[in-house]
């Protein structure tokens, strides 16, 4: 872990949450949420906003994010949004959290490698390969 700072993405957050990750991930998790996280606006949105969502999930969710640092979207990041969004027509959530990551010097933790393997400099973690 030592200095490298993470965004988690929604998807391995619920996985996190529901324990369903690999035995590995788990562990570099714990760690990494034992220190420090982030997440964006946009994965705590997509946390809380299932229309399925169970009480006990949305406390879950809500004493992870409480955990980590909600990153709000700003002009820095909207503007590397508008640039990843006309370069590799990435949807707009993702394209949000890739610029989020990026321009805070994050590394994605996610299972959607895909849609975020074609940005440039941006580095992607899965936690399906430790």
């Amino acid at each position: 872990m030592g200095h490298q700072k993470y965004l988690i993405d929604t998807n391995v957050a619920i996985e996190y949450i529901g324990e369903a990750l690999p035995a590995k991930a788990i562990a570099m998790l714990d760690g990494i949420i034992d220190e420090q996280f982030y997440i964006s606006v946009i994965n705590k949105i997509e946390l809380l906003g299932f229309a399925g969502i169970t009480e006990y999930e949305e406390l879950k969710f809500q004493e992870f994010i409480h955990a980590g640092d909600v990153l709000d979207l700003d002009e820095d990041i909207a503007n590397k949004t508008i640039e990843f969004r006309k370069k590799y027509k990435t949807k707009l959530p993702d394209a949000i959290i890739a610029a989020t990551a990026l321009v805070n010097g994050l590394a994605i933790i996610t299972r959607n490698t895909k849609d975020f393997d074609k940005i440039e400099g941006l580095e992607i973690i899965n936690p399906y390969d430790l």
